[in-house]
C-alpha cells in the first residue's frame, strides 16, 4: 500500500461552508489540484452553481468558491491506498486532518457538506467520534461527484448539490 497526502484546505476569513472529499484520487494528486479528473463533475456542477467550472483557470475556480464562502478540504490528511477508490483505503491507516485547528481559526463555517459517503463515514469515525465536530455545524451528505459514482445521473448530482448554493 502506498501512503498518500492530501492537499492543504482551499479557504480564508469569509468561508462559510466546506465541503469535504475524503482523500484527492491520482490524477488530483498528480496534478496538485482538488477533483482533478477529467470525469469527476465536481467542476461541472461548481460551474452550474457559482461559475467556477472547468472553462476556468484552476486559480479562478477557487477564488469564485473563496467569493461564495464555500472552502475545500478532505478529511484524511494521509492513508495508505493502492489507486484512487476510497473503497481502497487500507482501514486504520487513515489520519484526519486537523479540524480542531479549523474551527477555532474559521469559527463562520457553520455547514459541511460530504462529498459522498466515504468523506461523511470517515469524519464521523476520525472526528465527530472524537469530540472535535462543533455541535453548532451542519452536516450534509451530498453524492459523491467521482466518476465511480456512476449510477448516479448528473442531473441527479447536480440537484443534489443545488443546496450548497443556499
Amino acid at each position: 500500500m502506498t501512503v498518500v497526502h492530501s492537499f492543504p484546505a482551499v479557504l480564508d476569513e469569509r468561508a462559510d461552508t466546506l465541503i469535504l472529499g475524503s482523500m484527492p484520487g491520482i490524477p488530483s494528486l498528480v496534478a496538485g489540484m482538488y477533483y482533478a479528473n477529467p470525469r469527476n463533475s465536481f467542476w461541472p456542477i461548481m460551474g452550474e452553481l457559482f461559475d467556477a467550472g472547468p472553462w476556468q483557470t484552476y486559480p479562478q475556480r477557487l477564488r469564485r468558491l473563496q467569493d461564495e464562502g464555500i472552502a475545500l478540504w478532505d478529511v484524511l490528511k494521509r492513508c495508505r491506498r493502492e489507486g484512487s477508490l476510497d473503497s481502497s483505503i487500507e482501514s486504520g491507516s487513515e489520519v484526519a486532518n486537523d479540524f480542531g485547528t479549523l474551527f477555532d481559526r474559521h469559527p463562520r463555517i457553520g455547514r459541511i457538506f460530504f462529498n459522498g459517503v466515504t468523506a461523511e463515514q470517515a469524519y464521523r469515525r476520525t472526528v465527530v467520534a472524537r469530540g472535535l465536530h462543533p455541535a453548532e455545524v451542519d452536516m450534509v451528505k451530498l453524492p459523491s461527484t467521482s466518476p465511480a459514482n456512476a449510477g448516479t445521473s448528473a442531473a441527479s448530482k447536480l440537484e443534489a448539490w443545488r443546496a450548497v448554493a443556499r
